[in-house]
């Protein structure tokens, strides 16, 4: 055979060999992956469109509660911030502790409260700590005592300063208190930092208190 045929034979002996590797690895190695972390699917009942905010079939009573006093508080001609600001603190906490709900630890609450470029470091920190014990209810039939927030109160809100990107904005720090339909031992006090950024207010910190 000649050197030339000898080439040209390798060239394909290694195409070869590269297809049936990728092959091999989206076949198995990329399916076990997305059963890691499985996709999370949930259906949208209802949505504040302008702001972005949703309320998911699977929501708890409390939950859609609250969501639909903020709908009502951002339906007025003028909007009353303060309240706006309780509220959302609120549907905060309910939705990150109320995991009873949640498909997996990777599910994680809140995330459409927090500040755009917080949210990513707030799922990573949730997912290590909050929820890292929460099994997958996809697979298996879970077994599992996980919490769900019965009742909450706004304790106190202070308007006071965050900065942002170099600069002081106001705040509001907002203390709450709640309780669980069956006591697990989770937080029961924390307080949230909200900003405001044109219409919109965040969630920018939050501080469980033991």
């Amino acid at each position: 055979m000649s050197k030339k045929y000898k080439i040209i034979l390798t060239i394909i002996v290694v195409i070869i060999t590269l297809a049936v590797a990728l092959l091999i690895y989206f076949k198995f190695f990329h399916k076990a992956k997305d059963e890691i972390t499985p996709k999370v699917i949930s259906n949208v009942v209802d949505n504040i469109e302008k702001f972005g905010y949703t309320l998911d079939e699977r929501d708890s009573n409390l939950m859609k509660e609250e969501y639909n006093k903020l709908k009502d508080i951002l339906g007025q001609d003028e909007i009353d911030y303060n309240e706006y600001a309780n509220s959302l603190a609120k549907l905060f906490v309910i939705d990150l502790y109320t995991i009873d709900n949640k498909i997996n630890k990777y599910d994680v609450g809140s995330l459409e409260y927090i500040f755009e470029t917080e949210q990513e470091k707030f799922k990573t920190k949730v997912m290590d700590t909050l929820y890292e014990l929460v099994k997958d209810s996809t697979s298996i039939k879970r077994n599992q005592e996980l919490p769900i927030v019965s009742s909450i109160n706004v304790v106190e809100n202070t308007l006071g300063e965050y900065e942002l990107n170099g600069s002081k904005i106001d705040a509001y720090n907002i203390k709450l208190e709640w309780d669980y339909v069956k006591d697990l031992g989770y937080d029961k006090q924390a307080t949230v930092t909200i900003v405001r950024q044109e219409d919109k207010l965040y969630v920018i910190e939050y501080n469980p208190e033991k």
